[in-house]
């Protein structure tokens, strides 16, 4: 949240000024838009204006009367600082948009400070319910924005909960799944080469790595990252299984005990079996054949070590009988 102070072009000014003369309810509207907020330091640095959580949606009000002028309203997962209190209201500069700061009033309901009794769990929860919401169909609109915005408040606020790691790479997860699907909504996402590809931004998910080394969580950020690396499109040439492949294999080296290696084998089983119809199409059975047999260790790998993941044990063993069977996995080709 952004609490610097908010311009005031001169033409505002005069506007407000020949307002005054004629609605002065209105110029007051203006001005709680409009005027400059206290600074950034100023606010967070004094004990009296706490920072606090929206975990509904509140209106923000011209003053504290719910007859009074409607300013705005702070969605789900939005920082307020309080900076007053007045009966059952709160005075706050209210982030409502990530470019927009306003001070109003809101009643004092929903409102989740760090010293809000079971604060972790409430914020995680009300994260979760937005996040379910976002998975409905017709579901409410916004709510995986709120759930992405919750998630990383609630491991802000609470650094030392055990949900915190948890929250954190939630709200990177749903970062990158809506960034990624901006991406694969381009053309460049069928570039074969992945320099020219577009890239899903990943800076969350390296935060989620440096602020949770050695856990399930950096694991599962590393796994993602792994996107970025890959072919829009192989266009039937070997060379990006190949190298997709050791992407995969070099993933489950470095992180063994992730949550995702099983995952990552399947995707690199699943590769080299793609290989098998590849190399045959450039009639090099040597290579196919290697590719059959790398194909099916890979797989055998995760029914070895990774049966209690998921279900990738069952699609290898599915994978390794399509390949005995010479049944192809990739391309049209058939018998």
């Amino acid at each position: 949240m952004r609490f610097g102070r908010l311009s005031l072009p001169g033409v505002k000014k005069t506007l407000l000024l020949k307002l005054a003369t004629r609605n002065l309810k209105l110029a007051l509207l203006l001005l709680a838009f409009y005027a400059p907020s206290m600074a950034q330091d100023e606010i967070l640095n004094d004990s009296k204006n706490p920072r606090a959580i929206m975990i509904r949606e509140a209106t923000l009000y011209l003053a504290p009367d719910t007859t009074s002028s409607k300013l705005a309203v702070v969605p789900r997962g939005r920082e307020v600082a309080i900076l007053d209190t007045s009966r059952n209201f709160l005075k706050v500069l209210a982030s409502v948009s990530p470019t927009r700061d306003i001070t109003g009033w809101i009643i004092d309901k929903g409102v989740v400070r760090t010293n809000t009794p079971n604060g972790d769990i409430i914020l995680y929860g009300e994260a979760a319910d937005s996040e379910n919401e976002a998975s409905r169909r017709h579901g409410r609109k916004g709510a995986a924005q709120d759930a992405r915005r919750l998630y990383y408040r609630m491991a802000e606020y609470f650094p030392k909960s055990p949900l915190a790691g948890e929250a954190f790479w939630r709200a990177a997860d749903i970062d990158w799944q809506l960034n990624k699907e901006d991406v694969l909504s381009r053309n460049s996402s069928k570039e074969m080469d992945p320099v020219l590809r577009s890239k899903v931004e990943d800076e969350f998910m390296h935060q989620v790595e440096k602020k949770f080394p050695n856990t399930k969580w950096a694991d599962q950020a590393a796994y993602e990252i792994i996107f970025n690396k890959l072919c829009g499109e192989w266009r039937a040439l070997a060379k990006c299984p190949e190298k997709e492949t050791e992407l995969y294999e070099d993933y489950v080296k470095k992180h063994p005990q992730s949550p995702k290696s099983g995952e990552a084998l399947y995707e690199a089983a699943w590769r080299q079996s793609a290989l098998i119809e590849i190399y045959k199409g450039n009639a090099d059975a040597a290579k196919s054949a290697n590719a059959k047999a790398r194909a099916i260790a890979i797989a055998s790998q995760i029914i070895a070590q990774y049966a209690q993941q998921g279900d990738w044990a069952q699609r290898a063993t599915r994978l390794i009988y399509m390949i005995e069977q010479g049944i192809p996995t990739y391309g049209s080709a058939s018998e």
